[in-house]
């Protein structure tokens, strides 16, 4: 069963990441990019809270928000004529 936060509840637990883990949002995004290939979001959340101690919920939020960010970043403008 996929979990899905609200925004609000997505945005506590991502302001939370640093303090309740000691690492920044932008070091679990890299320890993702560099794990295994796994290509559904609950796989890679799955691995990143077995392989780091994290509870599901943060691992959730990181991964969810890694694929935004990723989404957001290839999105190409239109250019203007």
């Amino acid at each position: 069963m996929s979990v899905t936060h609200s925004p609000e509840i997505h945005a506590l637990l991502l302001a939370r990441i640093p303090s309740v883990t000691g690492r920044e949002l932008h070091e679990w995004f890299d320890m993702l990019a560099a794990g295994p290939s796994l290509t559904r979001c609950s796989e890679r959340a799955n691995w990143l809270a077995d392989e780091y101690n994290l509870s599901h919920g943060y691992a959730q939020a990181i991964v969810q928000e890694y694929d935004r960010r990723r989404r957001n970043r290839s999105v190409i403008p239109s250019q203007q004529g």
